[in-house]
Formats: structure tokens, sequence, C-alpha cells
């Protein structure tokens, strides 16, 4: 049988989690995805496409530099088809996400007073004061436009906040709520298709609310690989807009035949649903490795309220 990446003209690959954590490669994630028409498709805002394709590089991944996508491309295009050439706007964000508002004919400024849209997206350097700013131009009528709303950020060290905190602090002070063009939704992933000159895609990724929800919302298959943010247990208790389609604990579950990483039955496993508690039951000779196959696809035999309260137990 053929490889499953192979049923599919473009692969939107993410990278924080599945591609690398900071500054480090996912073992054998560069390796898994040579040779494949890859398109890395990021949340991450803070940086130019060109400086990611770089460290893709230096990783040990084939990355030219039009083969990223990020969150501040897809924002900045995404702001672009809400307000005229010349708008000016308040960028709360690194210097990333200013240049691609420049490129798109917006007028970047610093104070709410000037400023007739806020764009924010993710900046290290970020404070009160700039977050402060950002608030009193949106309670004013500014548009205002979210490169993304991940509320964490995986590194090397571990999760740090990411720019939906900071875009949740906005919303807290406004009660108003961004456009957003990063995953979940499906600006970035029409912008990466249409670059590619792509039809099909498959939305890998490591998060169930970003990668998996927003290739779902695309109408594309989804593929979760267990390297980053969310586990098998997640999968077991989430709705359905978070199920994806495949699963695998590497990216080399790309070179095997879709059924492989499909949920579903396997040899010498079983599935019981005892209250809130889903057992899942390995006999002689039982391969380790299918057991989340089963576990998933028996979780999603429950309604998605009873799923959401699952436990569950491999034995």
């Amino acid at each position: 049988m053929s490889p499953l990446a192979e049923a599919y003209d473009r692969l939107l690959v993410d990278l924080d989690g599945t591609a690398y954590a900071g500054a480090v490669a996912i073992p054998g994630a560069a390796e898994a995805l040579d040779g494949l028409p890859v398109t890395y498709v990021t949340n991450n805002a803070s940086r130019r496409p060109g400086d990611v394709a770089r460290h893709l590089r230096d990783l040990g991944f084939a990355a030219p530099d039009d083969t990223v996508v990020t969150s501040a491309q897809a924002g900045a295009g995404l702001l672009a088809s809400l307000v005229p050439v010349g708008t000016p706007v308040l960028v709360v964000g690194a210097p990333a996400l200013r240049d691609e508002v420049e490129a798109r004919g917006m007028v970047p400024v610093e104070t709410a007073e000037e400023a007739r849209a806020v764009i924010q997206g993710h900046n290290p350097e970020t404070g009160w004061a700039r977050l402060s700013e950002a608030a009193l131009a949106i309670r004013a009528g500014a548009v205002w436009v979210a490169t993304n709303t991940d509320a964490t950020l995986p590194t090397e060290r571990g999760l740090l906040v990411g720019n939906g905190s900071m875009v949740a602090a906005v919303r807290n002070a406004t009660e108003r709520e961004p456009r957003v063009a990063g995953k979940p939704y499906t600006p970035i992933f029409v912008d990466a298709m249409r670059a590619a000159g792509a039809q099909r895609a498959l939305v890998v990724g490591d998060r169930l609310d970003t990668d998996i929800e927003g290739g779902n919302a695309f109408d594309a298959d989804t593929y979760l690989v267990l390297t980053g943010v969310n586990d098998v247990a997640d999968v077991v208790a989430a709705p359905d807009r978070h199920q994806p389609t495949h699963l695998a604990d590497t990216l080399a579950g790309l070179r095997l035949p879709g059924a492989a990483t499909r949920p579903g039955p396997r040899e010498r496993w079983t599935a019981t649903l005892d209250g809130d508690e889903l057992i899942v039951t390995g006999g002689p000779g039982a391969d380790p490795a299918d057991a989340k196959y089963v576990a998933v696809a028996a979780a999603r035999e429950a309604p998605e309220e009873r799923r959401a309260g699952l436990r569950l137990t491999i034995r």
C-alpha cells in the first residue's frame, strides 16, 4: 500500500512541537519530511519567514524560504482585506509583523489616538503599556486582528505564555473579540495552499485546538503527532472538532499506509467503557503501539458529553 503522504499534494506542517521545540529539532522529524511536499505553517508571528526557514535548515530540514507561511503574513493579509491602504495600524508584536503590515500598504503608528486598526501577534517583549495602548484603540472603535490565539508556546523548556494569553488580556479589558488569521481559523491555510498551488492538504501538528481543529474547519484530513502539546488521553476526551483523521507517535507515520495511523480496531486489543473509565486491554503478543488507535476509536463511539470526562487506562 502507498504511504499516507502520497495521498496529498501538500502537507501543511506545524513547527513548534511538531518539527522542533525551540532550538532543538524533534528527533526524526527532518528525516520523516525529507522529499515530501511540505509547507511549514506556523502560528508564531514573531519571526520573518526567511528567518524561520534558515532555522529549519540549520536543524537539518529541507526548507526553502517560500515554504514557510506565518501567522504574521496571514494576519496582515486579513487586516488588509478589512481596511484600506494607508490605514494607521497599532502593531502589537515583533518587527516581523510590522514588516508584513507595511508590505501591504498600511502604516504602523505608536498611539491609540492615531490608530484605526490594531494587529496583535506574539512578541516576548510585549508589556503592559503596549497591551493597554491596544485596549484604548479597540475601545475607541479600531478594527482588531489577532494573528493567532494559542494560549501557550512549546519550547525545549516547556510551555511558555503564548499570544492567545496576551490576546485574552486585551479581550478582558475591552469586552471585544478579534478577527483571527491563524489556526484554528482558516485564512492561514488558504494562504498556504494558494502559495503552493496545491489542491489536497493534510494538516499536520501537535495541538488539537489549533492544528487539528483548524484542519477540520478547512475540510482537510488531519494528522496529530504526539511530540508536543497533546497526548492520547487528550484525544480520547476531545470533542469531534478536535478529532484527528490520523495520529502517530512521530512524523515517521507519514511514510506508513494510511490504515496504519487511522484509529480503529487492532488485533489482540479490546476496549471497554466502564462508567467514566475507558479500559484498553492487550492480549498476548499485542503491539503496544496499537493501543492508542483502539482507545481513540472506542472513545468516538461515546457521546461528546460523556467523552469529555473519560479517563484512559491501558493494560
